[in-house]
């Protein structure tokens, strides 16, 4: 079943998007219904599943999309790919100013260059970053062209009939992630920021200096909020905020203590990808060769945030090795 009810008031619907060839699987789009206006909550990527699904679900539900306004929780091509296509010529289209700039630099193709060069900088193969050129499902499916944006700050409010949701600025999964919270039935929209069957990825951002320690904070600011109704954008949408936000905190304690034990382990100073490679991933026990380029690339980049913070802490020490020109890394 597409269209699922969740709350009756104000209507809350979940709109369930397939995600092909994804390990995400599927999105949970979100629906609040109103007398005055619709809000509908990420919208998946740039292509025919999720356009259907998202239109199918409308259906159902008896939407009419010039009544409707859509909120982007973040600018992965997941949550916004299909927003520019589906909004009326009424819509409102609402976004971080913060990940809103981030998607305007991602329809420049030197934004893309950067950040692979970036990667190739830390030891990523430069066969890989070829490949993924064309396979990059996050480039390959994002909107078709730039939407334009009401853009917001944290805390603003979205009024929608007599609800009042605020916007909470949560950085880390992107540089400007946010949260939407309607505090008097004590429900959140957590996006993809707190997950509950799964960990959210979190990568290092170029002008960024410690996205994981970012996260981290994020994390510990919403955990204190009074909720009962936690949405999540994939898998299951349910759970107990405070006690995921503890897990997910500790996962990322241990993973910093993993990274640290790679370097104590190694006899000699290792890149970013010598210390992906040497992680402990949990991928059904697969070999690091066997990965996917797509896994292997977000295995690069969370390990990238990791060294950025115990750098940013003073564990490791940053070094050029001038033979390769690609930073290599060393406990202090």
């Amino acid at each position: 079943n597409v269209v699922e009810k969740i709350v009756d008031n104000p209507k809350i619907y979940s709109v369930l998007l397939p995600l092909p060839e994804n390990p995400l699987l599927s999105l949970n789009s979100y629906v609040i219904r109103t007398e005055e206006r619709n809000l509908v909550i990420d919208t998946g990527f740039n292509r025919e599943e999720c356009y259907r699904a998202l239109t199918e679900g409308f259906e159902e539900l008896g939407i009419d999309i010039e009544d409707t306004d859509f909120f982007i929780t973040h600018f992965h091509g997941d949550h916004c790919g299909t927003v520019g296509r589906i909004a009326g010529e009424r819509s409102r289209i609402f976004m971080s100013e913060k990940d809103y700039s981030y998607l305007v630099g991602d329809f420049e193709d030197a934004t893309w260059e950067d950040i692979e060069s970036v990667y190739v900088e830390e030891g990523f193969p430069t066969d890989i970053v070829c490949r993924l050129k064309s396979s990059n499902q996050a480039k390959k499916y994002r909107p078709d062209r730039l939407f334009k944006a009401v853009t917001l700050q944290d805390r603003d409010v979205i009024r929608l009939g007599d609800a009042e949701l605020v916007c909470m600025l949560t950085p880390g999964h992107t540089p400007g992630h946010m949260c939407l919270y309607l505090p008097e039935k004590k429900i959140l929209f957590s996006g993809d920021h707190v997950l509950f069957d799964i960990t959210p990825n979190i990568t290092s951002w170029m002008g960024i200096a410690d996205s994981l320690g970012d996260y981290m904070q994020s994390l510990e600011m919403i955990k204190d909020l009074d909720v009962e109704i936690t949405l999540a954008a994939h898998r299951d949408s349910r759970g107990n905020l405070r006690e995921r936000a503890d897990e997910i905190l500790e996962h990322h304690r241990i993973r910093l203590h993993d990274t640290a034990e790679v370097l104590r382990e190694s006899e000699r100073p290792l890149n970013a990808y010598e210390i992906a490679q040497r992680m402990k991933w949990n991928l059904r026990g697969r070999s690091w060769d066997s990965f996917p380029d797509n896994q292997k690339w977000f295995a690069m980049g969370e390990t990238m945030s990791h060294i950025d913070y115990l750098v940013k802490r003073d564990f490791i020490l940053k070094q050029i090795d001038t033979e390769s020109g690609i930073y290599v890394y060393s406990l202090k």
